[in-house]
């Protein structure tokens, strides 16, 4: 038991004091503060038609506790999936498998640290919500319990539930990171949208919201006279403010059997981390060596040193150039990464020959770029994952060739994968298209690299790369940073103004790091 404490304890006080922690926790708060719009907001976040509650402590406590349970379970899940990766990293799991602890208690206390960590976050949240209730509230009076109900039967259990499933896909998928985010978002879409069993008290729902939305539904219901209402929206839905109708929410009873369900989906991680524990590798790393027969001829012709002539050794020549640099990023590139995904990159390359214009612009594109994502994510985040930061930060102008030669090569591959697409605009005569891909080509790598700069790991490049790319394929022009929707023409310039700031913030962030 004093081992399962200290394992949560001590990477509970790892987690919350990385940098990771810190972004996640300063996004959380500030989402928190649009959770509930401000009186005069052009927004409503839950709104069933027209109508959306009066602001009273009900409205305050279930609105914002059905936004945490919902937002902080898909950022949270990204947040907290490497507890095992960081001790495998630091050699501190080689440590952990030396001990008599079990599999299940490690795991476990991997869970419950993960726990923690969003446990923070959501209390971060709960007070946020609190102090915004004294800001807006319609006079209504702060009554605690509607607060701490809905957070404690809403929030908990989902955070809980997320935090042991992270555990599971690490175990299971452990060497896949980029799957572990993909299948992890469409098992959190799939859940989100999943219809629960009306006649089980939403049993089935493991966010908890829809008891809570349902009972909303009800109350607009009774006050519009109808049967049914449609058009409940949970989000940010713009629009529409002046015409809005207000009615009095006074909270949920929550069943007995509601309760229960929400115990049990909590016993469901458990039962998860039992079953997977017999296949957790417990950081056994050995390696089956072949050991070579060695004569004593070849050892004495190993032992036989030659004689070194100084004077009979090339001159050295200085090269202050990047030629050097660009050729051996480019290698790594190549190299980075299973070599089966190059026959699916040729596939997309002629796919893109092949397709409509339009189609492979929109749809193949964007597909073909987020395949780069491993060797993207680590293009600036390699020496420090390796540990060899410190002789790479300190060569020759570490930013103008080390750096710049690290952009350079991940623009060449980008725009490489693209050329099939960019010889079919240039013959089209449409050169704004081939700018579009260029500069989207460019705002990407410079995305990656300077979230890897700022948050030193590549895990929140690859989540935002990806979240970006499925937010394409869907069609929301929002997120289109290669122009395959159709934009103003201030699209180039301001992808391009987008592009220098995150050359200046990544430049700055390096300097200062370099300083230190």
């Amino acid at each position: 038991m004093k081992s399962f404490f200290s394992i949560v304890r001590y990477d509970y006080y790892q987690r919350t004091r990385s940098y990771a922690f810190l972004i996640t926790l300063c996004a959380s708060l500030a989402l928190a503060y649009t959770f509930v719009p401000e009186p005069n907001a052009s927004y409503s976040t839950i709104r069933i038609s027209d109508y959306i509650g009066y602001y009273n402590s009900s409205w305050f406590g279930y609105v914002t506790a059905i936004m945490t349970s919902i937002f902080l379970s898909l950022i949270g899940f990204y947040l907290v999936n490497s507890g095992i990766k960081a001790d495998n990293d630091t050699r501190v799991g080689q440590i952990v498998a030396t001990t008599p602890i079990k599999n299940l208690s490690y795991l476990l206390g991997k869970a419950t640290s993960n726990f923690a960590v969003l446990f923070t976050i959501v209390c971060c949240v709960f007070f946020m919500s609190a102090m915004l209730f004294f800001l807006y509230n319609d006079g209504y009076p702060f009554e605690v319990l509607q607060f701490v109900k809905p957070y404690l039967l809403v929030v908990l259990p989902p955070i809980f539930f997320i935090s042991t499933l992270a555990v599971v896909f690490e175990v299971l998928l452990g060497r896949y990171s980029v799957i572990q985010n993909i299948a992890f978002f469409f098992l959190f879409t799939a859940l989100a949208l999943a219809s629960p069993l009306e006649d089980t008290h939403f049993m089935t729902d493991v966010f908890g919201s829809k008891i809570v939305t349902q009972q909303m539904i009800t109350k607009v219901n009774d006050i519009s006279n109808t049967a049914t209402t449609s058009g409940l929206n949970i989000g940010y839905v713009l629009g529409n403010s002046k015409e809005t109708k207000r009615f009095l929410f006074e909270g949920v009873d929550f069943s007995a059997a509601f309760i229960l369900s929400r115990i049990l989906w909590m016993l469901v991680g458990v039962f998860l981390l039992v079953l997977i524990a017999p296949f957790f590798h417990r950081f056994d790393r050995k390696r089956l060596v072949k050991m070579k027969v060695v004569t004593e001829q070849a050892m004495a012709k190993k032992r036989k040193v030659n004689a070194v002539i100084l004077s009979a050794l090339p001159a050295v020549q200085k090269d202050y150039g990047i030629l050097a640099f660009v050729k051996t990023e480019m290698v790594l590139l190549y190299r980075h990464g299973k070599r089966w995904l190059w026959p699916i990159n040729l596939i997309g390359m002629v796919l893109l020959t092949l397709l409509p214009i339009v189609t492979a612009h929109q749809y193949v594109l964007p597909i073909l770029w987020f395949l780069q994502v491993g060797r993207l994510s680590e293009l600036n985040t390699k020496e420090i994952t390796y540990g060899v930061h410190y002789f790479a930060f300190t060569s020759f102008k570490p930013i103008g060739r080390l750096l710049f030669s690290q952009l350079l090569s991940g623009i060449l591959l980008l725009l490489f994968l693209s050329v099939p697409l960019l010889i079919r605009y240039v013959v089209a005569s449409d050169f704004l298209a081939v700018a579009t891909i260029a500069v989207g080509g460019i705002f990407i790598v410079l995305l990656a690299s300077t979230l890897g700069i700022l948050s030193k790991g590549k895990k929140l490049f690859e989540i935002l790369f990806f979240m970006i790319t499925y937010s394409n394929i869907n069609g929301l022009a929002a997120t289109d940073y290669f122009g395959g929707m159709p934009h103003g023409s201030f699209y180039v310039p301001a992808l391009a103004l987008i592009c220098l700031f995150l050359v200046i913030l990544g430049v700055s962030v390096r300097y200062l790091q370099l300083r230190r």
